[in-house]
């Protein structure tokens, strides 16, 4: 069975790991951390400690590690997908099942085909023979017509008649097999609107006049259904039930049947494997009402959970993904080679569609940007979006907005500014930090104490939305607070390839005491330290005074780094020589960057000081030696990952 890694991160977003270990080992709440006698090795003295706002446990000790699944694997030697159903079974998410094992996928076949009545076709919707000129309407006029093959090679599509291959495959089979897949059955609507798009000058005026070429239609596999009431009745004569669970084909109030998508182009709907499993269809007739209509929900079909483009921008690798308004948006930009756009299907933007994209960069680089327009409607979306985004915004995840010209879509502004230009302007987009402090002040005057009352009280409102125990939504305050003038001025100094720039008058450790006296909500990243340094480095002591206070630290930045001082009051000789001689201006750029380079110079550090142990060869049995070098393999890849990024 293979899970989605969407899936397995919802799962352990609604397990708490405090409860899961508690079943197995008695933990003490000590600091912010629980504590207890580890269960994978012999002590007397408790080394086993439990981060429930991490959801993560390691020990001192033997140097096991990992979540709630990789505990509940090691303590009772299960592997992974038995432990995956327990889990399953508890938070009421439901796993992937196989499709020779759900009844639900499978549907009643007619077992005789019902006589195959072949819809009128008029000849103007016919392609011209070979050798005729075809003249597109109008407003169409392009040079280079994407859809000459097609019109010189009918005989590809059966004819001029849409249905023939559906009556031929219809008369030579005598025996329908009982049961139909719903898969199956999506994959072959798929194919006849496919073969519908050939025969059909409006369905190709329209892909013309947006500029798609043959080979993009091909690719994103687009298609139009016929005027036709009954069309897919007549192609699909054993297929009624199966359509009708999937929503293609409805009943009117007076008992007739007919077909959801008709006179419209067609974007076959794909999951994360790839698979068809719903269409969406746009309306050529301004008469016909709505202008777009999707699939319904059905067993295989989950539009709050879909986005369109999502199994296509895995396929070419996408490293950063942009959530755009339709369909055509993220064809538009895969033609011009802007992969990774995706877009909802027909409804807003939620929480799962965002962590969705968020799970595509894990151990990579882990930002979405958020495309938009730039009238009020737009302001208006991207503010609510916002507000849900920001819960999900755990250390590391970064949110960037790219505010469109109004009356642009992303395709119309390639066209007017070129690719290069647009990727210029996409990757200047403003992060979430730049974007909140634009959107907040517009409205006041941030020039007097009022006004920056407001944007304060406004910003309050939104952190709040943050995770807790978070360090973003501190660094975020912290640099509103300084962007309005009530603390230092903030300056804009960064260093990109996130190095140990740290004063030749300290070493490593003393610089990662100046940045968390400076930004004490950084000591999440550098939490994992505690289980590496030396008991006689003063950054060992340290870490362990903050895990003790760091539940209690204040919201306000600077009121922090007061109640860290006077924490750590016994070394003020030491923090006092470490503060006048660390230059930490590269923790003063922007929250993200601050972010970002915390949690670099945490794995770097990591990295050293297990090479240092795996060199000094203490272990106190193979298990941990096996452990360490486990981690050691572990930040190694995601250290060239970040290197790769850079």
């Amino acid at each position: 069975m293979a899970i989605p890694q969407h899936t397995i991160d919802q799962i352990l977003d609604r397990t708490d790991i405090v409860d899961v270990i508690g079943q197995f080992v008695k933990l003490k709440k000590t600091g912010r951390t629980y504590s207890g006698c580890c269960p994978f090795h012999q002590e007397k003295s408790p080394s086993f400690h439990v981060y429930r706002d991490k959801q993560y446990f390691h020990c001192f000790g033997c140097q096991a590690n990992g979540n709630a699944i990789r505990f509940l694997m090691d303590i009772g030697s299960r592997n992974f997908i038995e432990v995956m159903k327990d889990l399953s079974s508890q938070t009421g998410i439901e796993l992937p099942k196989d499709n020779n094992d759900s009844n639900k996928l499978k549907y009643k076949r007619e077992s005789k085909p019902k006589p195959v009545q072949k819809p009128a076709i008029e000849a103007k919707a016919l392609p011209p023979k070979t050798g005729e000129t075809h003249t597109a309407p109008a407003a169409v006029n392009f040079e280079h017509d994407p859809f000459a093959e097609f019109q010189n090679n009918e005989d590809a599509f059966y004819g001029n008649d849409p249905f023939a291959h559906f009556d031929q495959v219809a008369n030579a089979f005598e025996d329908v097999p009982q049961d139909g897949n719903l898969y199956d059955l999506l994959e072959n609507v798929a194919q006849f609107y496919e073969q519908q798009l050939p025969l059909s000058p409006i369905g190709q005026a329209y892909f013309k006049q947006r500029g798609l070429s043959a080979d993009t239609i091909a690719y994103w596999r687009l298609g139009y259904a016929p005027e036709d009431w009954q069309h897919l009745e007549k192609a699909f004569p054993q297929d009624i039930e199966g359509l009708k669970l999937l929503g293609l084909i409805r009943t009117s109030d007076s008992g007739r049947d007919f077909d959801l998508l008709r006179e419209r182009v067609i974007f076959p709907i794909r999951d994360a494997k790839g698979r068809v499993v719903g269409f969406g269809g746009r309306a050529l007739n301004d008469e016909i009402k709505p202008k777009y209509i999707n699939s319904p929900d059905s067993e295989v079909f989950h539009k709050n959970q879909l986005l369109y483009g999502l199994y296509e921008g895995r396929k070419q690798k996408a490293n950063d993904w942009m959530m755009v308004e339709g369909y055509m948006d993220v064809i538009a930009l895969q033609q011009y080679g802007v992969t990774g756009a995706v877009a909802t299907l027909g409804t807003a933007s939620n929480s799962e569609h965002l962590n969705i994209l968020y799970n595509q960069n894990d151990k990579k680089n882990n930002r979405i940007t958020l495309a938009f327009d730039g009238d009020a409607a737009g302001q208006k979306a991207a503010r609510r979006t916002l507000e849900i985004a920001l819960p999900l915004l755990n250390d590391g995840r970064e949110l960037k907005f790219f505010v469109l010209p109004n009356d642009h879509d992303p395709d119309s502004l390639i066209r007017r500014e070129g690719i290069e230009n647009f990727r210029r302007l996409l990757d200047t987009s403003p992060l979430l930090s730049e974007f909140v402090f634009a959107h907040l002040t517009q409205n006041h005057n941030v020039a007097s104490p009022e006004g920056k009352s407001q944007v304060m009280g406004e910003l309050r409102q939104l952190t709040e939305l943050l995770p807790k125990g978070g360090s973003y939504r501190y660094l975020l305050q912290q640099y509103f607070r300084e962007k309005l003038g009530f603390s230092r001025k903030w300056q804009p100094q960064v260093n990109n390839d996130a190095s140990l720039s740290f004063s030749t008058k300290i070493d490593a450790e003393e610089y990662v005491i100046a940045i968390l006296i400076n930004h004490p909500y950084l000591y999440i990243h550098f939490e994992p330290l505690r289980a590496l340094v030396s008991q006689d480095l003063l950054l060992y002591h340290v870490l362990n005074i903050f895990n003790v206070i760091f539940d209690e630290l204040p919201d306000d930045p600077e009121l922090s780094t007061y109640y860290v001082l006077g924490a750590c009051a016994a070394h003020h000789h030491e923090l006092q020589h470490i503060l006048e001689h660390a230059n930490i201006s590269d923790y003063t750029s922007s929250p993200e960057q601050a972010d970002k380079l915390a949690a670099d110079l945490s794995t770097k550090l990591q990295y050293q000081f297990l090479q240092l142990k795996i060199k000094s060869n203490k272990f106190s049995s193979l298990a941990e030696m096996r452990n360490l070098k486990q981690r050691i393999y572990d930040i190694d890849k995601k250290r060239s990952l970040t290197l790769l990024e850079d």
